[in-house]
């Protein structure tokens, strides 16, 4: 536009252009049709300079060009728009674009016109969001300058209020995320993940845990970047000298600094933990970002300590339900224990039962017999009867007591093998010594039958048993055979060694066994086909006893006979070590 009032009067052009800072620049839009528009701006704010920040301008001269310049630069800070282009109202209709399509709240707008009626000031104010309204012939190097300052420094204060609203956002968002971790590693990787997102740039970063009282002991938790390489040492020596020192510093320090681009952060956690994080960013942190970061790290202090508090509990509930697991199976132990208890009591109830069943029954025989041979007794004295016929009376009353003992003694055997507390003795015994003496002790009863004991056993056999209760068995099968076996016949005791084991067979000419006698032979108060052949008394219980012996060391008794008339083998075989 050529016209006069378009034209920009401009003061002080006199001057040369500093050299370009490295600092922040503010990104500055000139959207106008007109070029002359544009150099006059760059001119008149070519030594421009705010808060130590000079200036970008970047040029759009149509309303279509200035919606792709906006577009693509969301970092724009003010910018300077005509308001008639292609159109009267294009320059209006791009303000309705930035602020409604492409939802940019921050952006400072100047409108500049060179006819202003075509626009009436007070309308477009209350209708556009604009932050000023010029006319270009108004609208010199010093209100230009005045006018750009003034939209900086809002777009500035509006900036910091959308960093801090994002920023308190996040850190709103961070607190309920990071009180839900449970692992103090993953807390610790939350956390410097959160801070980049906060300070919205990437930065290495690393976190050391120190427990109170642990000195210069500390161990890393976290790393991102660069640090990831020292996740989980353990120690301060495993750290590069200068990030040692740095970290060290901080737990001597015990507050947070803020210096260039790396930021260290401290807390001391309620329970005496102390937290360092150590950022390196790419940026220099401004002054919205470090009041941000001290507010995100006074939140720390209590997701820190929940972890704890967390583990603790875990550590409580593992030992708690430890300790109940533990009593459930003392429980369950004491439980068997009594169901144990309980089913011996029933046996012995019912042990009780058989033997007083028993001993109505198979004492009452005796017992008949002695108080009949007592009466003839007393009348035969009475009558002066021959001595003779005393004697006899008087022998016939000492085996029935004989009889009577022989049961008595069975029965308490069998009632010291069910007690509660039984146990066996291992020592060396010699078993041939012991068989002998069995025999020996047996004897009589085979001489009054007339019948002849052998007995094959090594010398110096040793082996590791009870040595009462192995001969309470042996003297039970030793005499069996004695009763079953005819007046006149043979019973043989041989003792062997057979590979790991000792075996005692004892065989008879008796009976024999018949296949119902070998199914039922080991039980308690078993009557068998066969009949002691000399009127012996039996209760049934001497065989029982002999396998309960033999299992309580471990060893197992057998039995076998051809038959009816035929003999029988008895078998028991014991594990032992024979002696060197």
């Amino acid at each position: 536009m050529a016209e006069q009032d378009d034209v920009l009067h401009l003061i002080d052009d006199t001057g040369h252009a500093p050299e370009a800072s490295s600092a922040r620049k503010w990104k500055i839009a000139v959207i106008d049709d007109d070029s002359a528009v544009h150099e006059g701006t760059r001119f008149a704010l070519s030594d421009y300079n705010l808060n130590g920040a000079t200036l970008e301008i970047l040029s759009a001269y149509s309303a279509a060009e200035g919606r792709t310049l906006m577009r693509e630069n969301p970092d724009i800070a003010a910018v300077l728009l005509d308001v008639i282009m292609e159109t009267d109202v294009a320059g209006l209709e791009l303000v309705e674009y930035i602020r409604n399509e492409i939802k940019n709240e921050t952006v400072r707008i100047i409108l500049r016109t060179g006819q202003p009626g075509q626009a009436p000031e007070r309308r477009v104010i209350v209708q556009y969001d604009i932050n000023d309204y010029k006319a270009k012939t108004e609208l010199t190097a010093d209100k230009l300058f005045t006018s750009l300052t003034a939209a900086l420094r809002s777009y500035q204060q509006l900036e910091r209020m959308v960093q801090t609203r994002r920023g308190l956002e996040i850190i709103i968002d961070a607190a309920s995320t990071l009180y839900d971790f449970k692992s103090m590693q993953r807390l610790a990787e939350g956390v410097l993940t959160q801070l980049a997102s906060l300070l919205n740039v990437d930065c290495a970063g690393i976190l050391v845990l120190r427990d109170d009282g642990a000195g210069s002991e500390f161990s890393v938790l976290a790393g991102s970047g660069c640090y990831s390489r020292f996740i989980g040492s353990t120690s301060s020596k495993s750290l590069d000298p200068d990030l040692r020192k740095m970290v060290e510093a901080a737990f001597l320090r015990r507050k947070n600094e803020f210096a260039d681009h790396r930021s260290v952060l401290y807390l001391r956690t309620g329970s005496g933990r102390e937290v360092v994080v150590l950022l390196q960013a790419e940026r220099q942190l401004s002054e919205t970002d470090r009041a941000l970061v001290e507010i995100f790290s006074s939140r720390l202090s209590i997701a820190f300590d929940n972890v704890i508090l967390y583990q603790q509990l875990h550590e409580a509930n593992t030992q708690l339900e430890d300790r109940v697991a533990q009593r459930t199976r003392a429980l369950m132990q004491a439980n068997r224990r009594l169901s144990s208890q309980w089913l011996r009591l029933q046996r012995a109830n019912s042990f009780k039962n058989e033997i007083l069943g028993t001993v109505a029954h198979d004492l009452k025989n005796p017992l008949g017999v002695i108080l009949g041979r007592t009466e003839m007794l007393t009348e035969l004295i009475g009558a002066g009867s021959p001595k003779e016929n005393v004697t006899a009376q008087v022998e016939h009353i000492r085996d029935a007591t004989k009889r009577l003992t022989t049961m008595v003694d069975h029965l308490i055997s069998d009632a010291m093998a069910d007690a509660f507390d039984i146990t066996i003795r291992r020592e060396p015994v010699d078993v041939a010594a012991l068989v002998a003496e069995v025999t020996e002790t047996n004897m009589p009863s085979a001489v009054n039958k007339q019948q002849t004991i052998s007995v094959s056993a090594p010398s110096n056999f040793v082996t590791m048993c009870d040595a009462d209760r192995i001969r309470e068995a042996i003297d039970n099968l030793v005499s069996n055979a004695i009763k079953y076996s005819p007046i006149g016949g043979k019973i043989t005791v041989a003792v062997a060694h057979e590979g790991p084991s000792t075996v005692i067979r004892v065989t008879d000419q008796g009976a024999g066994l018949s296949p119902e006698d070998l199914g039922r032979l080991f039980g308690r108060f078993q009557r068998l086909s066969a009949k002691p052949t000399a009127g012996e008394s039996s209760t049934g219980l001497g065989l029982s006893i002999v396998k309960r012996i033999i299992d309580m060391h471990g060893g197992h008794v057998t039995a076998q006979s051809p038959g009816p008339g035929q003999g029988s083998t008895f078998t028991v075989t014991l594990p032992a070590t024979e002696a060197s």
